[in-house]
């Protein structure tokens, strides 16, 4: 079983978001893992922070490693949201390209979460049909638990996909209105310049006129 699973990077002095494959293999006596990273949906396990769980009980335990990767991209999102308040507070006071390269970090994450999301919903589908994995009857509100939190977590990335898209749009706007009060501030000035230049330039000409003398 192959699903991907949301894992934070830092890329300078940003923290972004994107998502890697996690292997799960499934043989006889065993359940295996593999991935390129550590991530906490394993660590946890490992460290016994996920309660009621047994490696022997191989098929809940498989529901449970997919549960916490979809509770784990619920707590990136909300990560998300709070990064994007704290970017849009920054720009509130002083719109800079920083701010603006944030916000579309955080819109490459959303991609990246959106698309990994759908892939795992069709590995989820696949596994409802899939007679090599057992299914027993106390299993199946689990794996009704994970496909709904699945949903929710695809539904969320949407939402603030839209959020972010609206105001990366807003506040382009608002850059490009300040930049035409700018200009016009300047051409005023200009053209306040230009007029006693073109006087003396006119007066210093060695030509007569009327109003030399």
């Amino acid at each position: 079983i192959l699903v991907d699973i949301p894992i934070l990077r830092k890329e300078g002095k940003l923290d972004v978001y994107e998502t890697i494959p996690l292997g799960i293999i499934l043989t006889g006596n065993s359940l295996i893992t593999v991935c390129l990273r550590e991530t906490p949906i394993l660590t946890d396990f490992v460290n016994r922070h996920v309660k009621s769980f047994y490696t022997y009980y191989k098929s809940r335990f498989l529901l449970q490693i997919l549960y916490k990767n979809a509770t784990v991209y619920l707590q990136s999102l909300r990560q998300v949201e709070k990064m994007s308040n704290k970017i849009e507070d920054a720009l509130q006071k002083s719109m800079k390209n920083k701010e603006l390269t944030q916000l579309l970090q955080l819109e490459k994450s959303l991609v990246y979460f959106s698309t990994s999301l759908k892939s795992n919903e069709l590995v989820l589908e696949k596994m409802l049909k899939l007679d090599a994995i057992k299914k027993y009857e106390e299993d199946q509100d689990l794996l009704e638990d994970v496909i709904i939190e699945n949903k929710q977590a695809i539904e969320m990335t949407s939402i603030y996909s839209g959020i972010l898209s609206g105001m990366t749009g807003t506040f382009a706007s608002v850059i490009s209105n300040n930049l035409n009060s700018v200009m016009k501030s300047l051409t005023i000035v200009t053209i306040s310049l230009a007029v006693p230049t073109m006087i003396s330039g006119f007066f210093g000409m060695n030509v007569p006129n009327a109003w030399e003398n």
